[in-house]
């Protein structure tokens, strides 16, 4: 009888212990991602799924799937559309144009969560996030703007929106801060990744006479393209030094990471509810990578005071008195930027040499 009910005892914990692993793989919560590049871009798409590769680490109740190379558009709603298919309960969509689709999508599904990153779109089940890049932005100008010695730097953007905007000019600021005869000339790829159109406009830059070189677009090919002529660069999205080692000055970096990480919490938690989250160097989003060995001592003593100020909230970029490139006062003495002033900016600052184009 004690055999017998020690086998029966055996075989209860048994069934037990199948169920509980069950009810935890029920339980396991399904997060989806889409990109817009390749995840072996360098830049914007591999920094997201950095981000996604940490959230599976730190949640071990987590399984996470992704869909690259995501165009902005009819194609989206698809990608998202398979992904809650697959079961996704949370969908991260990293770039600026997935915005309605994403609205879209979140009408037919409200019992599902999606975050739409650099967007202004929300609904009850529709948060939207994104960094003060600016901030690095800023603090990577201070570095162009002592390096340079024929105070002319190029600028490889992206797109002509707010985003990239904000970005030139923070740069610009941080530029002029420390040298107000420099100039940053602008040039648009009208792509986030295009290697060979990126490469392009690096090169013109270039034999127009710029000796810094800065980006906004998601390829290391500017950076390819500085280290051939002999010229220094500043990268963007994460630490690019491996495609420029003798001219990488710095990148502006993201940690997407600490942001996934928060909002997994919130949903696991059932305390999720839908906001606009714009973090900066204080809560760690957004960074400067290491400095290269030939940037002086005294632009890494300027970066690092700008950047003990950022973080602490005493310093912001935009901060006025600030004209824009045609002389214009848009910020006044006294006045700071407020979000939806950064969210919507269309204008150029003075220093800039470039043109957004008109819609």
């Amino acid at each position: 009888m004690r055999k017998v009910l020690t086998v029966l005892l055996v075989a209860g914990l048994l069934v037990g212990a199948f169920w509980g692993l069950a009810l935890a793989d029920e339980k396991k919560l399904k997060v989806g991602f889409i990109y817009i590049g390749p995840v072996g871009d360098a830049g914007w798409t591999y920094a997201h799924d950095q981000g996604r590769k940490y959230i599976e680490k730190k949640f071990p109740n987590v399984d996470t799937v992704y869909l690259e190379s995501v165009p902005e558009g009819a194609e989206a709603v698809t990608a998202m559309e398979n992904l809650i298919a697959m079961g996704c309960k949370v969908i991260f969509a990293t770039s600026y144009g997935y915005m309605d689709a994403v609205l879209q999508v979140a009408k037919k599904h409200p019992d599902v969560v999606f975050m739409h990153c650099s967007g202004y779109k929300r609904a009850k089940n529709v948060g939207t996030y994104f960094g003060r890049i600016y901030e690095a932005e800023f603090l990577s100008g201070i570095v162009a703007g002592v390096m340079t010695k024929k105070n002319k730097i190029g600028y490889v953007g992206a797109h002509p929106i707010p985003e990239v905007i904000r970005g030139v000019n923070a740069f610009t600021l941080g530029v002029r801060k420390v040298n107000p005869k420099a100039t940053v000339h602008v040039v648009w790829v009208n792509a986030w990744y295009d290697p060979p159109t990126e490469k392009e406009a690096a090169l013109s830059l270039i034999e127009a006479g710029c000796d810094v070189i800065a980006q906004e677009t998601d390829s290391p090919a500017p950076q390819q393209a500085c280290e051939e002529k002999g010229v220094y660069c500043i990268g963007y999205n994460t630490d690019m030094r491996k495609f420029a080692p003798k001219y990488n000055l710095t990148s502006r970096v993201w940690h997407w990471g600490v942001v996934y990480s928060y909002i997994i919490k919130q949903v696991l938690s059932g305390t999720w509810k839908s906001e606009d989250i714009w973090w900066g160097m204080r809560e760690g989003l957004v960074g400067l990578a290491p400095l290269g060995s030939m940037v002086p001592k005294k632009a890494r003593r300027i970066v690092e005071k700008y950047r003990r100020l950022l973080a602490s909230g005493k310093f912001h970029p935009f901060a006025g008195p600030i004209y824009d490139q045609n002389g214009k006062l848009r910020i006044p003495k006294g006045k700071t930027a407020t979000d939806k002033e950064l969210l919507e900016m269309s204008y150029f600052v003075k220093g800039v040499v470039g043109e957004i184009p008109k819609k």
